[in-house]
């Protein structure tokens, strides 16, 4: 963004970017100061899986409407009390303000996701965005970069943080469970452990870290996938102790064809009488078993494992494949992935921490400035040929591959970062950083 279109990007303002007569920041009433006045339109609730009148809770299980994250409404307190004084004060400074969760590398690596619901945010408005690719692993530095008048985005920070924070944790949380067991089925399991309007987002996540599927039949639609998922213990117990072959055979018949035939084989007895008698109840259309013990009756999973695959291999059954599910995570898989096929996993991932991005001004009207322990100035990072990550004044001449690209400009979204390449991406970066442990 060159400094002769600064005026123009805020309404009636002057060149020094400061807001005059007419502007976005005028208010529009003598009660509440209204920021923004972007009109909202029904692709916002779409994509944000949302609905509702701006700045009240219509929705009956309590969801923030789309209205409210577009408009500004659904922001700290604070921002909405620094733009009333930036307007008393006829001040609107030009800034640059980065995303970041560290300032140095220091080895450890994250999985940065949420940018495409961060692009919507900034839809229409005076700014210019860089921002890493979807996908993209970090260590230190910017993930994304914002350059504009400070009252254009100013309310959007609360929600721009929320949108990268938890999807990241997510997707890192994932990635650690798929490369634990990279040769097994890996499935999440974790909508169920999250607000039911977060369901697509942990979905996501995990396909975005190279899961083969989910759960969640709602995230699919959303997401254009199918959910994967065959029966609950609640099955079994609407049929009974000693009906079990009756609910497997009521399912093989009940379900499309396509859906894989898979037995819930740990509900009343022995996790290898019941897996034997599913194998010879559904015969040559059983594709396998599923373990969902209980922790507290596991004794060594791992052993109670083995013990059934060594009897269905004994009967003839070497094709029924094994799935494990029930609070696993990378340390499980890792000691499982020998002897299972597949995993479900669900608070592994839904459990993890956001990862801690802030929002900090590190230029105002091209002079650098930070608060204390933060760096000032633009930066940009780098991969490094050996697979690091490096952090440099954006004006330097650095070596490797520059991360940052360009997300919008002037208000208009000019990169769509596809869910596919998303997760090849994530991948491939996560072995060129060596992510997570070896083995």
């Amino acid at each position: 963004m060159d400094g002769d279109s600064r005026g123009e990007h805020v309404g009636g303002g002057s060149q020094d970017g400061r807001v005059g007569e007419g502007s976005r920041g005028e208010r529009a009433d003598g009660e509440r100061f209204d920021w923004r006045r972007r009109p909202v339109g029904d692709e916002d609730a779409g994509f944000f899986a949302f609905g509702g009148k701006s700045g009240c809770m219509t929705d009956p299980f309590g969801t923030v409407p789309a209205a409210a994250i577009r408009d500004g409404t659904a922001t700290d307190a604070y921002f909405e009390r620094t733009l009333r004084t930036l307007e008393h004060a006829g001040k609107n400074p030009h800034v640059v303000a980065e995303v970041t969760a560290d300032q140095f590398p220091d080895g450890s690596f994250e999985v940065f996701t949420g940018v495409r619901e961060a692009a919507r945010l900034f839809d229409g408005l005076a700014v210019d965005v860089d921002a890493l690719p979807d996908g993209q692993l970090f260590d230190g530095g910017p993930v994304m970069c914002i350059e504009g008048p400070y009252r254009e985005f100013a309310a959007l920070e609360t929600s721009l943080l929320g949108l990268l924070s938890q999807p990241s944790g997510f997707a890192t949380a994932a990635l650690e469970c798929r490369l634990a067991a990279p040769d097994a089925d890996v499935f999440s399991f974790g909508a169920r452990h999250v607000h039911p309007a977060l369901a697509t987002v942990v979905e996501r996540a995990a396909l975005l870290a190279g899961f083969d599927g989910f759960s969640h039949v709602a995230a699919g639609e959303a997401l254009g996938r199918e959910a994967s998922g065959t029966m609950p213990h609640a099955l079994l117990f609407c049929f009974g102790e000693g009906e079990q072959a009756a609910a497997w055979r009521a399912f093989d018949e009940a379900v499309p064809a396509d859906v894989p035939r898979i037995a819930l084989t740990d509900t009343f007895w022995d996790e290898v009488a019941e897996s034997l008698l599913a194998a010879e109840s559904l015969g040559g259309r059983l594709d396998g078993v599923r373990l969902d013990t209980t922790g507290s009756r596991r004794g060594e999973f791992r052993h109670i494992v083995r013990e059934v695959r060594w009897e269905l291999d004994a009967h003839g059954f070497e094709d029924v494949e094994i799935f494990c599910s029930g609070g696993l995570g990378p340390a499980e898989l890792r000691e499982l992935r020998d002897v299972a096929d597949g995993f479900g996993v669900g608070g592994a991932i839904t459990d993890a921490d956001p990862v801690d991005f802030s929002l900090d001004i590190v230029e105002v009207e091209d002079e650098p400035v930070s608060k204390r322990g933060k760096l000032s100035g633009r930066k940009a990072v780098y991969r490094t040929a050996d697979g690091g990550h490096h952090v440099a004044l954006a004006d330097a001449d650095e070596d490797g591959e520059a991360l940052l690209e360009p997300l919008v400009r002037d208000g208009e979204i000019v990169r769509e970062d596809d869910l596919e390449a998303a997760t090849e991406r994530c991948l491939a970066d996560a072995e060129a950083v060596g992510f997570g442990p070896s083995a």
